[in-house]
């Protein structure tokens, strides 16, 4: 019982402390622009990727999944304007993470289990990155049969592969023009 009063206890000072130190009133996010973060998602998705290459046993994707197109048309990317470029890097990421959920859940090696769980991670950490920058959030639509660019993914290796292309090759264009990370020259 002491336990858990002690517990309680420290909660509540900890709900003192920081609502002595909490701000006025809360700031927006401040744009996340610098491209380190997003290539530090790339290396890890790499790793996944390597990982899952040396695998032997317990690796395999139960079914095929439904994944985006990871080439680049960039005279097609640049006619698109900014909301068409955000909704598609946004469904991409949609179905990326529903992918790497069922690999997670057909995978039985402890170690990939890791990788992907970070690789889902990730993929939420860059959904808070384009919020960040003021992108308006998409939600996709609930069923994946019948959306325009995209294919199927029948192993786990070609998975991983398009995670990393996908991180490299849209996400880091959309990224990189984001209009709250150009600067006023004037």
């Amino acid at each position: 019982m002491l336990q858990k009063t002690g517990r309680a206890g420290l909660l509540a000072l900890l709900l003192i402390v920081l609502e002595w130190t909490r701000p006025g009133l809360p700031s927006p996010l401040r744009p996340i622009c610098d491209l380190r973060v997003l290539n530090h998602f790339i290396k890890e998705a790499r790793d996944a990727e390597v990982a899952m290459k040396s695998c032997r046993e317990g690796c395999s994707l139960s079914e095929s999944v439904t994944v985006p197109q990871t080439t680049v048309d960039l005279d097609v990317w640049e006619k698109k304007n900014a909301l068409e470029q955000a909704q598609e890097v946004q469904t991409g990421l949609w179905l990326l993470q529903q992918a790497l959920s069922l690999l997670r859940t057909s995978v039985s090696n402890t170690e990939l289990h890791s990788h992907i769980d970070t690789s889902i991670r990730n993929l939420l950490s860059i959904n808070a990155v384009l919020r960040s920058l003021n992108i308006q959030e998409y939600t996709p639509p609930a069923s994946a049969v019948g959306l325009e660019g995209t294919w199927r993914a029948s192993s786990a290796t070609d998975l991983l592969q398009v995670h990393v292309n996908f991180l490299r090759g849209k996400v880091h264009l959309l990224l990189s023009n984001a209009q709250a990370c150009q600067q006023d020259v004037s």
